[in-house]
């Protein structure tokens, strides 16, 4: 869901290999080779790594569903992936309604439309993962079929929509990525939100719904998924998605806090803001969400870790507990080893976006906690 605004929400972009299918601007480089990467370079503009946009100057609540802003359902052809948030700013204009955005657009329209905090060095933990540096191009999507046979690992092909990048199990409205669809919206379980709202949340969704609705699904991925991973970089993610909605999916004219679920699946299903919505007054206040997940995660006992080829043979990842400046640190663990891995030896232009979205990255603030490591000195 939002996932991409903050702890790990973002956009994974789309692979091609030069030998399956042509490469469009859009898609990863990752797992090609460096001459395939140089061919690829001298059939676009290279446009390299950009610095971050600056905040937006206005926070005050606001009219987003206006005249400029109109609802256009989907086209063949553009990219919708699992977030529901960034699915409805494509759909509503704020991100090109293609689903392909730099992310500059991506960091400027989740300020402008949901208010929400520039999640920058989330928006480039992404895009070093599985972004185009070349073209400063990302997708929302998935790999779409008509680009041919996917290329062999590590070369990335789904976008937003690649397994256990920032997309993964036991989501909200999605099924899990064993199953066959991972972006899709899913009426059954959100029938299952329906059902806890009704049970504890007197119809609408609330943070004790969140908390019900996060223990449910956990527990039917042990139960039906034998290839559940609910360890890095996903477990540091799944709760701050289920409040998400309580932050920027409720009217900015409301105090409640509490979600009307008609309101709720327009933005989960059809990608759409309701007809005068307002966005959220100010920006997220971070300990605010902070609270809500800590509602959650106290709600039952929730541990890190997957299912060991089997199901029902959960194997907790006890290591991946403690402070929350070491789950920080893991994470920017991971995202900066999956880069290297995919990316073992770039060469000019390729290794300069890399070291200049590394330094995005981690001059958002990350680097406050964490060193910032020296993979492509």
């Amino acid at each position: 869901m939002f996932i991409s605004l903050q702890l790990a929400v973002v956009l994974a972009l789309q692979l091609g290999n030069v030998f399956s299918y042509a490469i469009r601007e859009f898609d990863s480089l990752a797992g090609l080779s460096n001459d395939e990467i140089e061919k690829f370079a001298r059939s676009v503009k290279v446009v390299g790594a950009q610095p971050p946009p600056a905040p937006i100057s206005d926070t005050s609540a606001k009219l987003v569903h206006d005249i400029f802003h109109p609802f256009i359902p989907l086209f063949p052809g553009q990219q919708r992936g699992p977030c529901p948030g960034l699915n409805t700013l494509a759909s509503h204009g704020y991100l090109p309604r293609s689903g392909v955005a730099t992310p500059a657009q991506i960091i400027t329209a989740v300020q402008e439309a949901p208010n929400a905090h520039r999640g920058t060095q989330v928006t480039y933990a992404a895009f070093l993962v599985d972004g185009n540096p070349l073209t400063n191009l990302m997708s929302i999507g998935i790999k779409s079929p008509l680009t041919g046979p996917a290329p062999p690992s590590p070369a990335l092909v789904s976008g937003l929509s690649t397994h256990a990048t920032f997309e993964g199990d036991s989501s909200m409205t999605r099924g899990d990525a064993f199953f066959g669809d991972n972006h899709s919206f899913n009426e059954t379980l959100f029938q299952q939100i329906v059902d806890a709202a009704n049970l504890v949340g007197g119809g609408k969704y609330t943070v004790n719904v969140a908390a019900e609705v996060r223990f449910r699904r956990v527990q039917d991925s042990i139960a039906t998924n034998p290839q559940f991973d609910f360890g890095n970089p996903r477990f540091a993610t799944a709760f701050a998605e289920t409040v998400f909605p309580l932050a920027f999916f409720i009217d900015g004219r409301s105090t409640a806090q509490e979600l009307d679920l008609d309101v709720m699946r327009s933005f989960f299903q059809d990608s759409r803001m309701p007809v005068g919505f307002h966005r959220r007054d100010g920006p997220l206040d971070l300990s605010t969400l902070g609270q809500q997940i800590q509602v959650v995660m106290s709600a039952h006992q929730f541990f890190p870790g997957f299912n060991n080829g089997t199901v029902n043979n959960f194997v907790p990842d006890v290591g991946f507990l403690g402070t929350q400046t070491n789950q920080l640190c893991a994470l920017v663990e991971h995202f900066t080893n999956n880069t290297l891995a995919q990316y073992p030896n770039p060469k000019g232009a390729l290794r300069t976006a890399l070291n200049q979205n590394l330094d995005n990255f981690f001059s958002a603030g990350v680097g406050a906690t964490c060193v910032r490591p020296n993979i492509f000195p």
